[in-house]
Formats: C-alpha cells, structure tokens, sequence
C-alpha cells in the first residue's frame, strides 16, 4: 500500500499559514507529498522554506494563477487538481496549507486505510474538524463551521477537487475549469482521526491580509480590491468567550509556532462585539440559538449542515 500526500500553496509563508508544520505533520505515513507550489509576491519565501526541509518525499510543482479563474474559488480546485493528478500513491492524503495533523493520530490512519485498500465500496476516508479561532485555545463547535470533511481519497482519475478546494466528488467528466460536468457524492468511511484547522489564527493584521487573498479568488481583484480599500487594516476576531475552549495537545510541529504567538494583547477574551463591524456569523441570534439546541437537545448533530459525502458502514 502507498499513501501519497498532496496540496497546493501560494504566498504561504508571508500569509502566515502552517504550510511547513501541515506537511511534516503527515510525512511519516506517507511515501510522496506532491504540492504545487504558485508563483506569488517577491517577498514571500514559501518555496525556499520547502526546499530547505531537504525532504526527498516531497516533490515541487511550479504553477502560475490565472486570474480570469479568480471566481468561486474555482483556482484552489484547479491547484489541488494540478497536485492530484501528480500523485502515484492507492491513497491520497489532502491538506490544505493550514491543516495540520496530530502526531497520535498517524498510526490510526495507517491503519484505516489498510484496513480499507480492498474495500471497493469505500472512496475515500471522512475527517473531524477543529476550527481554531484568533488563539490556539479557542475554536469553533457551533453551527455553520463543517464538522466533517473527506481528506483521504482513492486514487481513481475521476475524483476531482470540488468548488473552492473544501472537498471531492466524483466527475462524469471534466474537461472545463467552471465544474459544469455531472457529478456525484463520495462513499466513505470515518478515519476515526481530526484535521487541526489554523486558518483563523493569526495576527490580526495578517488574517485581514489572509482574508483579502481568500475574498480576491472568490469575488474576482476588483471587488476584493475596492472593499479593503475601505476595510480596516485589521481583523476583529470578537470576544473569544463565544467560542469552545481547547483543553487538548496540540501536534508537535506547531509547538514552534505556537510559542511565537506575539498577539494575545490585540484579542478580546470578554464583552459585547464592535457594534460598528458586521457580527461574525458565531455572533448573530440566529446561529447562537441554533448552537445551543445542537449541542444540548439534539445530541450535538447539526441541523441541515453541508454534508458533501456518503458515510458507508465501515
């Protein structure tokens, strides 16, 4: 059995993602990890970082991001697609540039998959989430944050990417960047494993940054350039008391990063929100009830949540 990991990335280091800690969290257990790697700012040092792991697992894709697919998205898919194609492994493991695995859950995955290699009926391998938010002690587990993702699939050439990279389905076809081929869920089997999810935890001036390059490849420049030319030049995270509080381990490969966290004076842990600013969707009436009767009267399971897969018996 081969496992091959996979990814894409551009101006990663100097949007403060875990890119390095997401890939060395999975190489023990995986035999390749393919990533392409886009051309991005003069001031980024992503790729170098990368090379200089010295890594002979990995292997460096150069792509170049085509504006005219900064729509819905649609170029995170294509990147990912990009990476997957490239990968020789029975099993593809999918991170994103700010998901990283804990080292205790390595051996359970290795595990799944060889548990799972004959088992035709099964696509792919189902994950857990944790949302971090502003710090590493607080993440999402209320309404409206994906509990559940596929981040294992098979290697069968009409898996693709789907919509902006956040999962997979199976195509009838592909042969247009715009996604507009037929196309069905994923049978899978849980991993019994969680994906760390660091994309909301950064330096407040960093995650405006962060969210500027989310918001351009899904509203197109323009737009994205005339709103945060108004926005201001720093992200408000709210009062973190609304959220859950992480009373875990975080994967080694974050200790690092963790420890450099130089931003704890900007958060806000209590109070009311800015009432000048858009309430974050944690913050509004509507999900905060629609939390608590999850939680606590419905046995924590969401109520119409995205659910992008078909969970078989295994």
């Amino acid at each position: 059995m081969k496992i091959s990991g996979f990814s894409f990335v551009r101006n990663g280091i100097k949007l403060y993602y875990p890119v390095i800690e997401s890939i060395t969290s999975i190489l023990p257990i995986v035999d390749e990890f393919v990533i392409a790697i886009a051309a991005g700012d003069a001031d980024d040092d992503t790729r170098d970082k990368i090379l200089r792991l010295n890594e002979p697992k990995i292997r460096i894709i150069d792509t170049v991001w085509d504006e005219k697919y900064f729509k819905k998205g649609v170029i995170n898919a294509m990147q990912t697609n990009i990476a997957k194609e490239a990968c020789t492994g029975d099993w593809l493991f999918y991170l994103q540039a700010d998901e990283v695995v804990h080292e205790n859950y390595l051996p359970i995955i290795q595990r799944r998959c060889t548990e799972l290699l004959d088992v035709d009926e099964v696509d792919g391998l189902l994950f857990g989430y944790k949302h971090f938010w502003g710090d590493y002690d607080h993440y999402h587990s209320g309404h409206g944050w994906y509990p559940f993702e596929i981040r294992i699939i098979r290697n069968k050439p009409d898996i693709y990417s789907w919509q902006s990279a956040q999962s997979f389905r199976h195509f009838d076809y592909y042969d247009n960047p715009r996604q507009e081929a037929g196309h069905h869920k994923l049978r899978v089997a849980l991993a019994h494993a969680e994906i760390y999810h660091y994309g909301w935890v950064r330096p407040p001036h960093l995650m405006q940054n962060k969210k500027r390059a989310l918001d351009t490849v899904h509203w197109g420049t323009k737009r994205a350039g005339d709103y945060y030319e108004k926005a201001p030049k720093e992200f408000d995270y709210g009062p973190l008391n609304r959220l859950s509080t992480f009373t875990g381990t975080h994967p080694r490969v974050m200790q690092d990063m963790i420890a450099r966290m130089d931003w704890r004076n900007k958060l806000q842990y209590s109070g009311k929100p800015n009432p000048y600013r858009a309430p974050h969707k944690h913050e509004r009436c509507k999900y905060r009830l629609l939390s608590f009767f999850e939680k606590h009267l419905n046995g924590g399971r969401q109520i119409g949540g995205f659910k992008n897969y078909i969970l078989t018996r295994y």
